[in-house]
């Protein structure tokens, strides 16, 4: 199914002008700024949040240049929260590219990750809305304390599927809340609305960190990023999480500890990659991810068909059915 066009659809017109907007945002008389820009803009990807703060401003009324700095302000934000955690992660990849920091170096990376937060902040305060301006700034919070909380999640040697979702919403779903409900914010809809199209915000978001976490387990090189990055980095996701609660396997467990401390070795990451997939763990993942499309499904059904609910159903499907 062509799904960017289903999902495109209702907004062309608008998405041009956000694109106008944003590459306006980003014009420098700095030479190295401006080869880092362009560095990040090569995989500029499917723009999928500023989609959906378009979308959801359609819902309930006329998208206007406050929907048009608030979209702006959170791809800035997103993309400011990626080269830095490239740097944090010591990641030299990014859905196939080359970091930032891989590219140039840390100082660099750093350095204009501020520059994109900063000028994040510039874009959200032309929306002249305070509420959608409270929205950005506990969005930055957030996201850097879900970072925080993954790093001291390391250390810790329980297997814990709370902390796991504790960790998922404010390090991916709170994003896309952001959008959902500024984008609603951004034509005056009232608190209500606003608060239900957040939470189906919320919902997209959880369902596309599951679905990354499972495309790490796939041997799949289209999905740009090694098998097993994610216990190289000393994280467990849901479905190794759910497997070691459900099994207690003593190797399992004792290579799980191992990745936690960064002690792991390839066979061993591969070992339990392999004891998961044999236990269930993708299946599980997968279940919870459609429960939780099924939740957002939900919040939609009260709306009236139009186009923008079609199409945010469709983004729906595609979070779930994506390849990579």
């Amino acid at each position: 199914m062509d799904y960017s066009s289903l999902i495109q659809s209702p907004i062309s017109e608008e998405l041009e002008d956000f694109k106008k907007l944003f590459e306006c945002a980003l014009t420098s008389s700095n030479l190295l700024l401006n080869s880092v820009i362009a560095h990040i803009r090569q995989k500029n990807g499917k723009m999928m949040r500023p989609i959906l703060v378009l979308l959801a401003a359609k819902l309930f009324g006329r998208v206007c240049p406050a929907t048009l700095h608030a979209a702006v302000a959170l791809e800035l934000l997103h993309n400011a929260s990626l080269v830095h955690d490239d740097v944090v992660d010591e990641s030299t990849e990014r859905r196939g590219q080359l970091s930032v920091n891989a590219v140039f170096n840390n100082k660099v990376a750093v350095l204009a990750g501020d520059y994109l937060l900063a000028t994040a902040l510039v874009q959200v305060g032309m929306t002249r809305n305070h509420d959608i301006i409270d929205i950005v700034s506990c969005l930055g919070q957030d996201l850097a304390d879900g970072e925080l909380l993954q790093l001291s999640n390391v250390s810790n040697l329980h297997f814990s599927e709370d902390v796991y979702f504790d960790v998922i919403r404010k390090k991916t779903a709170v994003l896309f809340a952001a959008c959902t409900k500024a984008g609603a914010l951004s034509v005056g809809a009232g608190d209500e609305m606003a608060e239900s199209v957040r939470l189906f915000g919320e919902y997209i978001g959880l369902c596309f960190q599951i679905k990354d976490d499972i495309f790490d387990y796939s041997e799949s090189k289209e999905i740009g990023k090694p098998t097993g990055n994610d216990m190289v980095e000393g994280k467990l996701t849901l479905p190794t999480l759910h497997v070691l609660n459900t099994v207690k396997d003593k190797t399992a467990e004792e290579i799980a500890v191992k990745i936690k401390n960064g002690e792991a070795t390839t066979d061993e990451i591969a070992h339990l990659i392999e004891f998961t997939k044999q236990h269930g763990g993708i299946e599980y993942a997968s279940q919870v991810m459609y429960e939780y499309k099924e939740k957002a499904l939900s919040l939609l059904a009260s709306l009236p068909d139009t186009e923008v609910k079609a199409a945010l159903a469709g983004y729906l499907d595609y979070v779930v059915e994506r390849e990579k």
